[in-house]
């Protein structure tokens, strides 16, 4: 069977079930402040487990992009080198919410693979919980009944809580599971063990394809457990895995999963796979993180340098790495790979395809970028390998000795990862090829370190829910109402950076949850004991979670949830602007742009869009007056709820990448011929109410996306008074000219003019020193020395007279010292014969000599400069540097 046709088979089954089958969710999960990628079939319905939303249908399917390169699930260091580990991966799952359990989960796991796949069940092992009595949890007798239905008790293994219970995180949902095993390996190797011995043995031919949770229990902050009201069944069997069985490989890298990206790699470097280890390693590092990386820009995370952008970045800069040193690839080359990779998933996953020029643009100047950035890691290196070198020579070293001791410093090969992304297994390569070795304990400290500081700055130690409302629905009325009556229905304590806040759930809220770029809002819960200020409000999990620092003295008793509508205003003009902006984007600039991202809050928007090239002033000033032609035309907001998901589409409406969309929408409409979008935020109820728009700075964000930011209403009418202030007051110093910028021209002119006058007077200066200098000349150890302090105020002539000067001396040994705006500045000068002859280094001397004005510097053998704090400093410097021609 082929791919396409092994998963079709999979979703078939189990709409033959009674499962609707429904999309992948996005790869990058927003609105969960645990996860920043999707690492599991379950994340999308995340938010049925912990019942906050109820299932739309009791029994579902899918095939579910999942990524694991961070946290507790990070297999990156792994791929390429074993069989079956990857970053991107497809999850196939069904589930059951509160429908079937153990008896229907474990029967249909097993016909459809015995029965639709035809997998050998003497091949086939399961695992069930075994218990644990640290937690009073007894073996999960019910799953190992429904086995014995199927399999020959033998090849049912039991398994620890570590293998075979399974957790969302420290508190939430969990169960005992039963995971599907299968053996691989040849006939004669299974004569000789039977495949029961090396289950959950990291073995890379037995290796577990299905793992089917049983969601009975929930795990509370204290650490116990209590059981579920309804149980739930979560499956997940890899893709990749599973076609690996069915077509007969040893390795998912040799399924045609993956071949089509690898032949195409080893057709374009000229390398055959499979012949040597390291290049077949690099060709599989790439075939994987291309999936990864092409998925994660279509699903809306661009490479950036923190965060999930980082992580993504982290991925990309690794498989060029290994493409650089092991399959020769010097130029761009990865983006490439979406062509193929597209192709392969057309149909399965087409927003690739729709968006697969966008994503090769991207990936290619990520890896123009990149590349010159490892050019310059490799630099630095050498410099570095160099200066440990000499070092080694300096101290007496042999060569011998050099290259069996020479070690680099575990911090130096952290500031190669940290600023250059070097990995340092090629920090490593480097080092040994220079016959050095790279202090890896060291290394691991600062590696350590720098995580400790990350995990302290996210650490969050979340409470358990305090329940007042056991059972209760909540309601988002904002759209409406800005205030309204409510209760909490539950709270907890959440302590970070140990600082207290307390999060609240109500029954019914007028408080927007941050979400799809757009600010939370704050306000106050009020009632006749007080009110407490909501500081902020936030969507986690489809939960609308208000933030405050103390909790109301009685939780239990009603309250008035009262909006800050000031700011709820301001937010929403900025977030119809945006709507707007987009419209006329898109027809300043054509069809191709597609928003990127955004962010609203009362004080300005922001707005990331897919385009190539820098906007001109032109572009600019129209996009900006076709924004506020509409604005003035007040259009009217025409808002739709609860439209089908599929029938908006069909209208035309505008859907965002990377967003997961319910089956019901809510549809905005300015003009159903200009800008009709899906959206959850808030709006004005006509344009009019925006004001006015200003554009005040557009950029770029990354490789062919662009950023707008802009300025509405009051803040737009503040910032064009302010402005036309200061252009009074020009007029004003410039006595009210009648052409004001003919008047700057010629003040620009007049200074330029007079700066070149300074210019010329300070280098004729220079010149009358030289004389003095030449004058005041000494012999020395068959060096001509001049060292003085001189009294010229520009670096730049200092300079122009020291190389005069070594035109002009033979053996000369020149150290000029000068104060610069307050501060200290030196300048050596070495001629050739001495830096050869007497292996003088001007670099090193005024390293040295910096320390007597608290400072430092460098440059080459025969010229350098330094600078210091201190001008005091000056003549003990010079003083010093006859010290370094003395015999």
């Amino acid at each position: 069977m082929t791919s396409n046709e092994i998963r079709s088979a999979f979703l078939d089954f189990f709409a033959a079930k009674g499962h609707e089958i429904v999309p992948s969710a996005p790869l990058v999960i927003k609105n969960d402040p645990t996860l920043m990628f999707t690492n599991a079939g379950m994340n999308q319905f995340k938010d049925i487990f912990l019942g906050v939303r109820s299932p739309e249908w009791p029994r579902v399917a899918d095939t579910q992009k999942c990524l694991r390169v961070s946290g507790k699930h990070n297999d990156l260091e792994e791929v390429g080198y074993d069989t079956y580990h990857h970053t991107m991966f497809e999850m196939l799952g069904n589930w059951s919410f509160g429908d079937y359990f153990k008896k229907e989960a474990v029967s249909w796991s097993w016909e459809l693979l015995t029965r639709v796949y035809g997998l050998p069940e003497d091949r086939l092992y399961v695992t069930i919980f075994e218990g644990d009595a640290g937690e009073s949890l007894v073996k999960d007798e019910e799953a190992l009944e429904c086995w014995k239905q199927h399999i020959a008790p033998g090849r049912i293994l039991e398994g620890s809580k570590k293998d075979n219970f399974w957790e969302m995180g420290d508190t939430g949902p969990c169960g005992p599971c039963s995971e599907i095993h299968i053996d691989l390996r040849p006939d004669a190797e299974r004569a000789l063990l039977e495949g029961k011995e090396l289950v959950n043995r990291d073995h890379p031919l037995v290796v577990e394809i299905w793992n089917n949770v049983f969601i009975q229990y929930n795990r509370k902050a204290d650490g116990n457990l209590e059981a579920l009201p309804t149980k739930h069944v979560d499956t997940g069997m890899g893709f990749e895995r599973l076609c690996m069985a069915l077509q007969g490989k040893t390795s998912s890298y040799d399924t045609d999963v993956f071949q089509p990206l690898i032949r195409y790699i080893a057709d374009r470097s000229g390398k055959e796979y499979g012949k040597d280890k390291m290049e077949s390693v690099a060709m599989r590092v790439m075939a994987d993180h291309i999936r990864a990386i092409a998925f994660a820009i279509t699903d809306g995370q661009l490479p950036a340098n923190t965060g999930a952008g980082y992580v993504i970045r982290r991925i990309l800069r690794r498989a060029l790495r290994y493409g650089f040193t092991f399959l020769g690839f010097k130029e761009p080359f990865l983006y490439q790979l979406t062509d193929v990779l597209a192709g392969q998933f057309n149909g399965v996953f087409s927003e690739l395809t729709e968006q697969k020029e966008f994503v090769k643009k991207v990936i290619q100047e990520e890896e123009a970028a990149f590349l010159r950035t490892l050019a310059g890691g490799i630099q630095r290196f050498e410099k570095y390998a160099e200066e440990l070198q000499a070092t080694s020579a300096e101290a007496g070293q042999t060569a011998g000795e050099q290259a069996a001791g020479g070690k680099v410093e575990g911090a130096f090969a952290f500031e190669l990862y940290d600023t250059y992304g070097f990995p340092v297994d090629l920090t490593q390569l480097l080092a040994r090829e220079k016959g050095l070795e790279v202090d890896m304990e060291a290394y691991r400290e600062a590696l350590e370190k720098q995580k400790a500081r990350s995990r302290t700055a996210t650490a969050v130690d979340t409470g358990d829910w305090v329940e007042l409302l056991p059972g209760i629905e909540t309601a988002f009325v904002g759209y409406d109402k800005l205030e309204c009556e409510a209760r909490i229905v539950k709270y907890r304590k959440i302590t970070t950076k140990g600082k207290e806040q307390y999060q609240l759930v109500l029954d019914q809220t007028p408080f927007y949850g941050e979400s799809g770029g757009q600010v939370g809002d704050t306000g106050v819960l009020s009632n006749e004991s007080g009110s407490v200020p909501i500081i902020d409000t936030k969507k986690e999990n489809n939960l609308i979670v208000h933030f405050s620092e103390t909790l109301p003295a009685q939780p239990e008793a009603g309250f008035r949830a009262i909006v800050d509508q000031a700011k709820r205003r301001d937010t929403a003009a900025n977030h119809t602007a945006t709507h707007l902006l987009h419209a006329v984007l898109k027809e300043v600039l054509g069809a191709h742009v597609q928003q990127k991202g955004s962010l609203v809050n009362p004080e300005y928007l922001r707005f990331d869009f897919s385009h190539f090239s820098r906007l001109t002033e032109e572009e600019l000033a129209a996009v900006e007056r076709l924004v506020n032609e509409r604005i003035r035309e007040n259009i009217p907001l025409e808002e739709r709820r609860f439209v089908p998901y599929q029938d908006a589409l069909e209208e035309g409406v505008t859907a965002l990448f990377g967003e997961k969309y319910g089956d019901l929408v809510r549809v905005i409409t300015f003009d159903p011929d200009f800008s009709r979008e899906l959206c959850g935020g808030t709006h004005v109820a006509a344009t009019g109410q925006i004001g006015f728009l200003k554009i005040t700075s557009e950029s770029a964000v990354a490789a062919g996306v662009r950023r707008i930011e802009a300025i509405t209403a009051e803040k737009a009418e503040t910032y064009v008074n302010t402005q036309l202030a200061v252009l009074k007051q020009g007029r004003d110093l410039l006595k009210n000219p009648s052409d004001l910028l003919k008047s700057l021209q010629a003040l620009l002119q007049e200074n330029q003019q007079l700066k070149k006058e300074k210019e010329q007077a300070v280098l004729q200066q220079a010149a009358g020193i030289k004389d003095e200098l030449l004058a005041g000349m000494e012999e020395l150890n068959g060096a001509r020395l001049i060292a003085r302090q001189v009294q010229i105020p520009s670096a730049e002539a200092i300079k122009s007279l020291a190389f005069e000067l070594r035109s002009a001396v033979d053996n000369l040994f020149l150290v000029l010292g000068a104060e610069l705006d307050g501060k200290a500045h030196l300048t050596v000068m070495i001629s050739d014969a001495l830096v050869k002859e007497k292996g003088l280094n001007a670099g090193a001397i005024v390293r040295e000599l910096g320390k007597e004005i608290r400072g430092g510097g460098g440059g080459q053998a025969f010229y350098a400069t330094a600078g210091g704090k201190d001008p005091g400093g000056l003549q003990k410097a010079l003083d010093k540097a006859r010290q370094f021609i003395l015999p």
